[in-house]
């Protein structure tokens, strides 16, 4: 079953048709519709746009084909088809999550340095209103498809 194949699965899932499909994960309709006609392959932003609107949908079945559709998840991660705990790419860590939180708790504060306050110098600027002479039109110029034109001149 190709990648296409899966997104059509996903669609019909969610019982959306293409349009709203594509609208939904942010899209244009003719590259999702490139996509199920086969005549482009999905790039991996629409593979990851895919993925963020529907996270319910298993990474590794959407790109590869593997597991199943609807992946099974906690909080911390996620067990794959071995009955192995994998933690998520987008999971905290715990452990640093946990430190973080105590680093924040014990911080002391620590007062600035009174450091003499320079004032900065003032910058004067000044603008110019340089009158330029009134322009009159001399001619004006009209191209033809057939390689002619005319010109025209005001009277004076």
């Amino acid at each position: 079953m190709e990648l296409k194949d899966r997104i059509r699965l996903i669609m019909e899932r969610e019982k959306v048709p293409p349009r709203v499909f594509a609208e939904t994960i942010g899209v244009q309709q003719s590259t999702l519709s490139h996509i199920l006609n086969d005549r482009n392959k999905p790039s991996l932003e629409v593979v990851m746009k895919v993925h963020q609107t529907y996270n319910y949908v298993n990474l590794e079945w959407l790109l590869y084909g593997k597991g199943e559709m609807v992946a099974i998840s906690n909080d911390q991660g996620s067990i794959n088809s071995n009955g192995d705990y994998q933690p998520s790419l987008f999971d905290e860590n715990p452990l640093n999550s946990l430190q973080r939180t105590i680093a924040t708790e014990n911080r002391k504060e620590m007062p600035l340095e009174n450091k003499e306050i320079i004032p900065k110098e003032i910058v004067k600027q000044e603008i110019r209103y340089v009158e330029k002479p009134t322009r009159k039109i001399t001619e004006i110029r009209i191209f033809f498809d057939d390689n002619t034109y005319e010109t025209f001149r005001p009277e004076k």
